[in-house]
């Protein structure tokens, strides 16, 4: 039996999406707004927290073509009768936005062309297909007794960033840098005057380099900040002992992490997360 909420509800119970519309916001960002009956129970689960979080997320699964797989999947019956790598593969992608008039949530794709499994997937997928998916999580919203905010990350973190600037009010100072791949890739954040926003073109630098190299060469904010700092993993390991250090972020004002790991499936990256070379943060004494 799956362990259940307060509510009584299954933890990590499936919600079968439809795609309701589809948008192309930038030459490799695809916006999915997913909707239908599965909407009401999906925001029925969402606690106080993960209300508040401007980072919240979902797990979707995708199965193999091929195998005839239909959502939702009874993942313990099909282990019984499938091979590992046929088995639904799950994605983590982070919710941009959550619009209850509508009865939608949207996700944001960053499109490779046939590159991995979830952006082949919402590249051709339109009106009418469905996707299973659990959650939401998230954990991070901007402080509300700072005197400015920092923003960092790469596409994988642009969601968050732009829910984050969103809920800022309309006074709020702070700074956001964004590696993107070229200035095609820029998009329109909605964000209070006091913020600066930097857009990084990585070309054909490795993922984060430019982002790293362009943040250490800041200026540590005045005044007390919080920063909300997540992309590849090497880079946000690179970038731990400048804000823990120099920059003398605390613990608790700063939301680090990394959302991806270059040449590396989720699948792997997320058991990577146990290992050393999985972890951002050195591990305190025993």
């Amino acid at each position: 039996m799956s362990p259940q909420d307060s509510r009584g509800r299954r933890r990590g119970a499936q919600h079968v999406f439809d795609v309701v519309r589809r948008e192309q916001v930038s030459p490799h960002l695809v916006r999915l707004h997913l909707g239908g009956p599965a909407f009401a129970e999906f925001a029925a689960g969402i606690g106080e927290a993960q209300a508040a979080a401007t980072d919240k997320y979902v797990k979707l699964l995708f199965a193999r073509p091929g195998l005839g797989l239909e959502p939702p999947y009874d993942m313990d019956a099909l282990r019984a009768r499938l091979a590992p790598e046929d088995m639904p593969s799950r994605r983590t992608y982070t919710v941009r936005s959550i619009d209850a008039a509508s009865g939608t949530i949207a996700v944001d794709f960053v499109v490779h062309g046939d590159e991995g499994i979830a952006g082949p997937w919402a590249a051709a997928a339109g009106p009418g297909d469905r996707v299973a998916l659990s959650g939401p999580g998230g954990g991070y919203a901007p402080a509300h007794d700072v005197d400015a905010h920092v923003l960092l990350g790469d596409e994988s973190a642009l969601p968050a960033i732009a829910a984050a600037l969103e809920s800022l009010p309309a006074d709020a100072r702070g700074l956001v840098v964004i590696e993107v791949a070229g200035p095609e890739e820029e998009v329109a954040l909605a964000k209070p005057a006091g913020v600066a926003v930097t857009w990084v073109h990585r070309g054909t630098a490795a993922y984060g380099a430019l982002l790293t190299a362009v943040v250490e060469n800041l200026e540590v904010p005045a005044g007390t900040f919080d920063v909300f700092a997540h992309g590849e993993r090497e880079a946000m390991k690179r970038l731990r002992p400048l804000l823990t250090g120099a920059w003398g972020v605390p613990r608790d004002r700063l939301s680090l992490s990394a959302y991806w790991a270059f040449g590396r499936a989720e699948d792997t990256f997320q058991a990577e997360k146990r290992e050393p070379v999985g972890q951002i943060f050195e591990p305190g004494p025993a």
